[in-house]
């Protein structure tokens, strides 16, 4: 078979190239169910049936014909069949995440005017019907987990027969590469969600370029673990690769098990966004902190050992001496607790601390990462495999036939066959990112060694003191939350004569303090009242103050008694703060500091 033209055929091009007997795999009851790539078809085939059968198609084939299905659920196999089923009827799938706001998902299912929704469960399941009085359009709710007096997702199943089989062939071979396969509402750090347009060749032209850095990995055959959310345009992009490049797919029961499920599927490769990243750092920490005598002495001496790690630059004889020492000793531990066979983590959505790149890359665990938007399908550039196309502190070399340029502000513009359609039902945004073919990112960047690129900032999130000096707040940000002492952190100082910051502590962290002083942990309310805390974020913040510009250089900061997090509507579904609303928040707060002088 020739390469895919639609999302759909990566399907048939595994069962033709290598099917697969664990094609998409899930905790069911305790243990692993898997399916195989022939069964996956077979439900494929099934669930478009049912979908026809209820009326649902590609109407009259225009953006706004395509009849529009949501899923909304955690990730599982069921997700991916669904998705597959509903491209190949030449609908639309409307993926949004489980943690969505009410009112949000009620503007999203009314905007694409959905009729129907697939849930996970039973609380999504009552969190969609809770708005059908005022969705109009919405016929049909289903579920993937069995919730009692909904209608279950294999109720939908219908029997292909000859007949339906030839009227399956008809709208598959009607499906051009150029339609409209999925849009992907994008809420941003403010505003009204914008739904993302990408169609078929807008996302295989990124998974055709994104197999080769798979293919440096050596990924086929191999298994890969799943736990960003499927409705991110990364991990969704990412699946259509691994099914392109016959990679296993195994989803992680939740956030909180993926380390136990790293060492019971034990991936050659799995794909995250750099919070994620240092929740797995931070609990390899928290077992070297654990340890005693000897052995903690050599945890220690191992970590600072890796911190020093450079890639393309010569390591003196000693250095590479001792960091095999440290990898026999400590490194090859960490493997086994990530599964053994771990060879490479994707990160991208945000920017990664080159601390933790120098220290997994040290330890035998390539991190790669990337940079894109949901616009462009995602992928824009990725550090490869290969270390003469890695550079810490970049997000690589540009994907193949991806172009940018930077406008007269440094800001990075996008042109490519990843480039999406458009914004649903609003050209006026379109018309506002979009110069021609040239996709405005939004973000400001440069090319170092006119290779890799590089991202300095947001362009909306720079800000002007008031002695009239710009501040880009990400770069202040990626190095203060190196410290230990420091969770989360965000700059302030819009219009002020200084720099402050808003600063969560990693109150773990000073859980593990107050227990190796004896002392009893007075909670996280108190610690940070405490003068001992603010200390130890003082001298963080002073140390790494020497980094910057006088001006960028964080004069003063309040410590916040409880984490941001995307439930308390600081964070967006990828983690990335949402500035305006923490503001809003902690605006007496952030007043306070300055009114101090």
């Amino acid at each position: 078979m020739d390469a895919p033209k639609r999302l759909f055929d990566c399907l048939a091009y595994q069962l033709a190239h290598g099917p697969l007997d664990d094609m998409l795999c899930a905790k069911e009851n305790g243990g692993w169910k898997s399916y195989g790539t022939a069964e996956v078809a077979a439900l494929v085939d099934q669930l478009s049936a049912g979908l026809l059968s209820r009326g649902l198609s590609a109407g009259n084939g225009t953006p706004e014909g395509r009849d529009k299905i949501a899923i909304i659920s955690a990730n599982r196999p069921e997700w991916m069949i669904a998705d597959l089923a509903i491209q190949q009827t030449g609908a639309v799938s409307v993926p949004i995440y489980p943690t969505i706001h009410a009112n949000e998902l009620q503007f999203i299912l009314k905007d694409a005017a959905v009729k129907m929704v697939l849930v996970g469960d039973q609380a999504l399941y009552r969190k969609v019907t809770a708005l059908r009085d005022d969705l109009p359009a919405l016929a049909h709710v289903c579920t993937f987990a069995p919730v009692a007096g909904a209608p279950h997702w294999r109720e939908l199943l219908a029997e292909v027969t000859p007949g339906v089989a030839r009227q399956l062939d008809g709208l598959r071979g009607s499906v051009r590469e150029t339609d409209l396969a999925t849009i992907l509402y994008t809420s941003g750090t403010t505003g009204t969600p914008k739904g993302v347009m990408l169609s078929h060749r807008n996302i295989l032209s990124n998974v055709f370029s994104s197999a080769y850095l798979f293919g440096e990995i050596g990924v086929r055959g191999r298994r890969a673990l799943s736990f960003l959310p499927l409705n991110h345009a990364f991990e969704r992009t990412a699946t259509y690769c691994y099914f392109y490049c016959g990679v296993s797919v195994y989803y992680a029961e939740s956030v909180a098990t993926i380390r136990d499920n790293m060492v019971e599927v034990k991936p050659t490769v799995c794909t995250t966004v750099p919070r994620l990243l240092e929740k797995i750092y931070e609990g390899i920490m928290a077992k070297g902190a654990a340890l005693t005598g000897a052995k903690r002495r050599i945890f220690y001496w191992a970590v600072h050992l890796a911190e020093r790690f450079e890639i393309n630059k010569p390591l003196p004889p000693g250095y590479r001496l001792q960091l095999a020492l440290a990898d026999r000793l400590v490194f090859s531990k960490w493997r086994e607790a990530l599964g053994g066979n771990l060879r490479a983590i994707i990160t991208g959505a945000a920017a990664c601390q080159v601390k933790l790149l120098r220290i997994f890359t040290a330890a035998g665990i390539v991190v790669m990462e990337g940079y894109g938007l949901t616009e462009t399908s995602p992928v824009i550039s990725g550090n490869r495999y290969g270390a003469q196309n890695r550079m810490f502190g970049t997000v690589g070399p540009l994907l193949k036939d991806v172009e940018v340029k930077f406008g007269e502000d440094g800001e990075i513009l996008c042109k490519g066959p990843n480039v999406m359609m458009g914004y649903y039902r609003r050209p006026d945004l379109t018309a506002e990112v979009m110069s021609g073919e040239w996709l405005h990112t939004g973000d400001i960047g440069k090319l170092v060694d006119g290779k890799f690129l590089k991202i300095t900032d947001r362009k909306k999130e720079l800000f002007k003191t008031s002695g009239g000096k710009y501040v880009a707040p990400q770069p202040i940000e990626n190095t203060m939350v190196e410290s230990r002492w420091i969770e989360q952190i965000m700059v302030v100082g819009d219009s002020q004569k200084y720099v402050g910051a808003l600063i969560v502590p990693a109150f773990q962290v000073l859980k593990e303090w107050y227990n190796k002083q004896n002392k009893a942990y007075p909670g996280d309310q108190a610690a940070i009242a405490t003068q001992q805390v603010r200390t130890f974020i003082a001298e963080a913040i002073n140390g790494y103050n020497k980094h910057f510009n006088p001006v960028e250089q964080v004069k003063k900061f309040e410590l916040l008694p409880r984490e941001w997090t995307i439930e308390g509507g600081e964070l967006t579904p990828t983690l990335k703060l949402k500035r305006r609303v923490i503001l809003e928040k902690y605006r007496d707060l952030v007043a306070g500091m300055y009114a101090s002088g």
